[in-house]
């Protein structure tokens, strides 16, 4: 990467630092310059200084407005009147529907026809057009594509689009002149539209900054595309706002010229990342938002030491989601824990358990009887129970306990395996 070079700088490329100073002109008023605040405890977790860009706290909850609002502002009076339509299934279509409005702008928005209805019916609140078709985001595209080309309607893209870029750029802007002793930048890719506008304003400003891209381990595609690799792409990522399969070519051209470095994070790390955020911000993130934190955790030696910088792209989380990644986040950490327990089926024994645990200073979350899809005696019962506890030492200490009392015990970890 980074090899795009000539005795200037980097070799000409299809967005400028000048194309991003006037889009933060454009965009100046109409989108949030958000908070960019240090993180003391997340600086100690991981011996660096942690700046957090709280992108989340857009009206619509995610950057992305920001290169919307650039693009539609560079339509003709006649494109303006005709009206514009988007491919997206969440923060772009809000970006869009919220900004045509604004506008004045007709907005037409495709999405796939998987989409949840809260995503669809946020985008129809915004005033757009939705129109679902498609089993995935490609066969969604090429229709719109269609549909737009059929109508008179300019397709606005959600990353490939030298004007978007630029716009998406203007984060950097904020950054850089709020921070401008920033020496590294973790940015989530998907399209890599967020990651090149960065880029060329990073680069200008400060040509030693090291810019390293996330993408989710089962999104690998700009990886693949820059790095030659053939890694599967596919899969149920928590990450969806960055579950690209196919990167775009200009964000591509200028991800080769400018970005050091580009990573990939498990699931498990951006289930972390998304609870510590909640837990010591008090800030809300989906999986994209919280990918930059999911690669400090993934390798926090890389960082220790420096001065990062790190988008919160976006929060718009499904909140049956979030209170699953939250649950999880607990079982991992030892403080909720099933237990099958071994007893005789009759009356007392529940309350002699409880009892044991009580005493422990644990508490039962959730408690039924397997009678007949077990290995016990027909005179007894495997009780299973969903135990609260501090930490990992403190179930162990419970387990321990209701041992001594004379019960067989199986714990089963975050896993689903015994312990």
């Amino acid at each position: 990467m980074k090899s795009s070079k000539s005795k200037g700088g980097t070799t000409e490329l299809p967005v400028s630092f000048a194309d991003v100073l006037r889009a933060a002109e454009t965009v100046k008023g109409a989108v949030i310059n958000t908070d960019f605040d240090v993180s003391r405890t997340l600086g100690e977790m991981f011996g660096a200084e942690v700046w957090l860009k709280f992108e989340n706290l857009q009206f619509t909850a995610a950057y992305k407005e920001r290169g919307a609002l650039n693009k539609l502002s560079s339509l003709t009076k006649k494109e303006r009147s005709c009206g514009v339509i988007a491919m997206s299934a969440g923060n772009h279509a809000q970006g869009v529907a919220y900004h045509a409005r604004r506008l004045g702008i007709p907005a037409t928005i495709v999405m796939p026809s998987a989409t949840p209805t809260v995503k669809v019916e946020n985008t129809r609140k915004l005033g757009a057009k939705v129109i679902l078709e498609g089993a995935s985001f490609e066969e969604a595209a090429a229709f719109a594509m269609a549909y737009g080309t059929q109508h008179g309607l300019t397709f606005i893209h959600p990353f490939d689009d030298p004007a978007v870029i630029a716009g998406q750029g203007t984060v950097a802007l904020e950054m850089l002149e709020a921070v401008p002793d920033l020496d590294t930048l973790i940015v989530p890719i998907g399209g890599g539209g967020l990651i090149s506008g960065v880029a060329t304003v990073a680069r200008a400003l400060n040509p030693k900054i090291r810019i390293i891209g996330v993408e989710a381990q089962l999104y690998p595609s700009m990886l693949n595309a820059v790095k030659g690799s053939h890694l599967p792409v596919g899969g149920d990522t928590l990450a969806e706002g960055i579950a690209v399969t196919t990167p775009g070519r200009i964000t591509r051209r200028i991800i080769e010229a400018l970005v050091d470095d580009i990573v990939l994070v498990s699931e498990a790390d951006l289930e972390r990342a998304i609870t510590l955020l909640i837990t010591i911000e008090k800030t809300v993130v989906e999986g994209a938002g919280a990918a930059g934190i999911a690669a400090m955790i993934m390798d926090p030696r890389r960082y220790k030491g420096h001065k990062v910088g790190l988008i919160l792209c976006g929060g718009n989380i499904d909140t049956r989601l979030l209170a699953s990644v939250l649950t999880r986040e607990l079982a991992r950490e030892g403080r909720l824990s099933r237990l099958a327990i071994d007893i005789p089926d009759r009356p007392g024994q529940l309350s002699k358990v409880s009892s044991v645990i009580g005493e422990a200073g644990a508490n039962i979350v959730e408690v039924y009887h397997q009678r007949v899809f077990t290995d016990v005696p027909a005179k007894g019962t495997e009780l299973h129970l969903v135990v609260e506890t501090r930490d990992r030492d403190h179930i162990d200490a419970v387990v321990t306990e209701l041992r001594h009392a004379g019960y067989a015990v199986i714990m089963k970890g975050s896993s689903g395996g015994p312990r």
